[in-house]
């Protein structure tokens, strides 16, 4: 990941309505939920949430996905994981004494692979 893509991500996470949407999506895995889904557990009017979401998936940390009339959400464990591994790429490599802490074990993501990437924006 780039400078800029990690500053871009950490931006659209860096508002509170925006970080609880996706700690909101990554509970509910690569199935995601409808917008009115969203809204109701969000208690969010739909042109708030419209605005929101347009910035977390511009941002490339949530994909939206077209089912009939409805549009499902869902968080980008990809873009999640390349800015994780963005921010500890360079860990403990200025320390000689190699005590740098383990690397914390990732849940596997069985159904990861059905999310779709590259998914049209809101």
């Amino acid at each position: 990941m780039k400078t800029e893509k990690a500053i871009e991500a950490l931006a659209a996470l860096a508002q509170e309505s925006r970080l609880g949407i996706y700690r909101l999506l990554i509970r509910q895995g690569p199935q995601g939920l409808t917008a009115g889904s969203i809204a109701e557990r969000m208690e969010m009017p739909g042109a708030t949430l419209s605005f929101h979401l347009k910035e977390l998936a511009h941002a490339g940390m949530v994909t939206a996905r077209q089912d009939g009339r409805f549009i499902h959400y869902s968080a980008n464990y990809a873009a999640m994981d390349g800015l994780l591994a963005y921010l500890t790429e360079n860990c403990c490599c200025d320390q000689a004494r190699g005590d740098c802490p383990p690397q914390p074990a990732r849940p596997k993501r069985a159904a990861a692979s059905t999310v779709r990437r590259g998914a049209s924006r809101p």
